[in-house]
């Protein structure tokens, strides 16, 4: 059986009265005769075909997510067609071919056993199918049995299914896997082509040490995915502020690039932030070139926001990879961040870290284990966690903050509250008021008393009182490590504290 990937190119030549209604790439099965029907009627390939046709309307947008259940409908009818079994057939005799496919991939040959993950992707694949052939009326059984248990949720009982041939999963702590702190460093020496310690190595055969330096660190720094950093253009890298600060720095990921097209905004140090600004400056305009693709969108007039697309005005946000891969300048090269020979983007940084930690491992440390952009996202969520226990971000807020360099007193480059001005709330919120806490004014015009103003909401949560005078207030970090974002409050919070008035006093302050 055969997986074919869609394109439209040269429709207009096929004698069809209109383009098909197939998206771009979308994966078709074709049996190795190529008919989709025969004297029985319709095949099995054409139902999944349908059904792959559904997935950008219900909640898998991405082309890799098509390829992805394209491929284990394909495996599951293999095995079905091996053991002469309908697609649509009885449940009983689906229930047993579910059985021995499960035993054939997770205990059989090599060549064909699936880790756990890969197993829970084929059940979601072949879940979605049945369920779309249930409500299409072309199935009438599932080869799953659904468990009923019920479960907490916001404080009430509520009932719910599981798919017993789902594998236990491991608690998400056990699944976070990061770099320690001297792993992390050795690792960015390593890229820039340098030894432990930041020594010159004269044995580095590395190319492009500068843009494999900066763009690491720019993963340490944001937390980026691959997807999404792979293909972020120079002119999305945001502006280095006048000065050096402590302040985290707001990026903004691209929309149509990030994890189910959600918008959302990462942070990044001030020193990531230099060397990335500094590698464009310096060995990315020595790798600049004419390069082109085969057809590809030329780009006139660019800023931070967007620019003129083939004599259109395009936002960069209204833009996906493949459209990002095809812009070139007016002299040709690639608008990509990361170039590689003759202006070429450059995307395959898989390869790259995999490469970079075995030669950790052969020459310095036997130890350092396999590295991929994902390990790197969780090193910059346990660095962030690191910082929020250690207070770090709570010393930059009382920098940000309006008045904090007149009142505060400094110690060790960071502005430390005083008695008189501190501003942090319970629960590590910030307060927006010049006011110090307990200071209101105690009578109006008329010697009324004045009712106090309600306080702000609190951006880490919590009920948002002032504490009582002399009270000792505990600021508890909160981070939420899963497989989607770092979410509410680290994200959220510091982006609400920086994009609010703070961020645009202190922007204006520094120029």
């Amino acid at each position: 059986m055969l997986v074919h990937f869609f394109s439209a190119e040269g429709w207009q030549s096929w004698d069809l009265g209109g383009q098909p209604l197939i998206p771009e790439r979308m994966p078709v099965l074709i049996d190795d005769d190529f008919l989709f029907e025969d004297a029985y009627g319709p095949r099995a390939t054409r139902a999944v075909n349908a059904w792959l046709r559904t997935l950008p309307s219900t909640g898998a947008p991405s082309p890799n997510s098509w390829r992805a259940y394209a491929l284990a409908a394909r495996d599951w009818l293999m095995h079905l067609r091996r053991h002469c079994v309908a697609v649509f057939g009885p449940r009983q005799e689906l229930v047993a071919a579910l059985g021995t496919y499960a035993d054939r991939r997770l205990s059989g040959p090599l060549d064909e056993r699936l880790v756990s993950s890969s197993w829970e992707l084929q059940v979601t694949a072949l879940s979605r199918f049945y369920s779309w052939a249930v409500s299409e009326g072309l199935a009438g059984a599932v080869p799953f049995t659904q468990a009923v248990g019920m479960r907490m949720v916001d404080g009430r009982l509520v009932q719910g299914e599981r798919n017993l041939a789902r594998l236990r999963r491991p608690k998400p702590h056990v699944k976070v896997q990061y770099l320690e702190g001297d792993f992390a460093e050795l690792f960015c020496h390593a890229r820039a082509g340098l030894g432990p310690g930041g020594l010159e190595d004269e044995d580095s055969r590395g190319r492009f040490p500068g843009r494999n330096a900066a763009m690491g660190g720019l993963v340490l720094g944001t937390g980026m995915r691959s997807r999404e950093f792979t293909y972020l253009l120079v002119h999305e890298v945001p502006p280095l502020p006048a000065e050096p600060t402590e302040v985290p720095i707001p990026w903004v990921v691209p929309e149509l690039g990030a994890k189910g097209r959600k918008f959302r905004t990462t942070w990044i140090d001030y020193v990531s932030l230099a060397a990335v600004h500094s590698y464009s400056a310096l060995d990315r305009e020595l790798s600049r070139g004419s390069w082109r693709p085969p057809t590809p969108l030329v780009v006139e007039e660019a800023d931070f926001r967007g620019g003129r697309v083939n004599g259109r005005r395009t936002a960069w946000s209204q833009l996906g990879p493949s459209e990002r891969l095809r812009l070139v300048g007016p002299e040709g090269g690639s608008l990509l961040l990361a170039l590689s020979y003759g202006g070429r983007p450059f995307v395959d940084w898989r390869t790259l870290f995999r490469r970079t930690a075995r030669s950790i491992r052969a020459r310095f440390e036997p130890r350092f284990p396999e590295v991929a952009p994902h390990r790197l996202r969780h090193t910059f969520a346990m660095a962030t966690l690191a910082k929020l226990v250690e207070g770090h971000y709570r010393q930059a807020a009382q920098l940000a903050r309006p008045g904090g360099n007149r009142q505060g007193q400094r110690k060790g480059g960071m502005t430390w509250p005083s008695p008189q001005n501190s501003a942090i709330r319970q629960n590590g919120a910030w307060s927006r008021s010049r006011r110090p806490h307990g200071h209101l004014p105690d009578c109006r015009a008329g010697n009324r008393a004045r009712r106090p103003r309600k306080p702000a909401r609190p951006a880490f949560g919590g009920s948002g009182r002032q504490p009582a005078a002399g009270a000792h207030v505990h600021v508890v970090p909160v981070l939420s490590l899963n497989d989607n974002h770092l979410s509410y409050p680290l994200e959220h919070a510091l982006e609400e504290f920086i994009g609010g008035a703070e961020g645009r006093r202190l922007q204006g302050r520094w120029g």
